[in-house]
């Protein structure tokens, strides 16, 4: 008596396609849809269980649902001359109403009641032109990326050099002529310390003792005064400096 025909709609329906390199796992999709009322219970067989690994390779799949089932090749030595001779079988069979055991159901399966499909297996290597073409996307990309990198650099280059002809001339006479007045403030302070040295020994000499502590504390905050004035000054100096090389 012959098995009844397949109800379960298969994509793709009679080859599954691997495509190399086969250096890694490689893995091909099955889908397994039910246009029927019934729930259906399935098994995924092979020729090579040893080469493949499928999940999942049984189950039921519902009334009007799919399925999709990963069939991965295991890495192998690919020889373009030898043709694949692997075979998978997608077995099924019409779920009872009261089933509690799907194994069972198999088990007690009839041969008329049983539903097959197969598929054969075919390995595929990329085509050189693929491969010049995708070594050249490679390329061009590469040389994208480098000048996206250096493009930027050459900015502040000629930035730098403009600055180097004219701003640091400028901020190297200012910062000299600042010296100059940093020079001369010192001499100031100087002097001014000498004629407080003068005037300190004329009040000691002709003041009272109350009349010297006042004379010499004056002294004192004047060249402190003089003192901060010149940090001050310096300060300022490097500050502009400082400034002027940042912008």
């Amino acid at each position: 008596m012959a098995r009844p025909e397949q109800v379960l709609v298969l994509e793709p329906q009679h080859e599954l396609k691997f495509k190399g390199p086969f250096t890694d796992v490689v893995t091909a999709y099955l889908k397994l849809s039910n246009p029927t009322d019934r729930n259906i219970c399935f098994k995924v067989k092979t020729t090579a269980p040893r080469r493949y690994c499928v999940r999942p390779n049984s189950g039921i799949i519902d009334a009007g649902a799919s399925i999709n089932v990963s069939v991965m090749l295991q890495p192998f030595d690919y020889d373009p001359n030898e043709k694949s001779k692997h075979k998978f079988m997608v077995q099924s069979v019409l779920a009872p109403f009261d089933m509690t055991d799907m194994e069972g159901v198999w088990k007690e399966a009839k041969p008329d009641e049983l539903m097959d499909s197969k598929l054969r297996c075919s390995f595929e290597m990329p085509l050189e032109n693929d491969k010049t073409h995708e070594s050249e996307n490679n390329k061009t990309l590469s040389s994208s990326t480098s000048s996206v990198k250096t493009e930027p650099s050459a900015l502040p280059k000629s930035a730098s050099a403009s600055l180097d002809d004219g701003e640091v001339k400028k901020i190297m006479e200012e910062c000299k002529r600042l010296q100059m007045e940093v020079q001369r403030l010192w001499e100031e302070n100087k002097q001014i310390r000498e004629d407080d040295g003068l005037r300190k020994r004329k009040v000691t000499s002709v003041s009272a003792p109350h009349s010297s502590a006042l004379a010499t504390s004056v002294v004192r905050d004047e060249g402190l005064s003089t003192r901060i004035l010149a940090f001050c000054v310096l300060f300022f100096v490097i500050g502009v400096i400082i400034g002027k090389l940042v912008l």
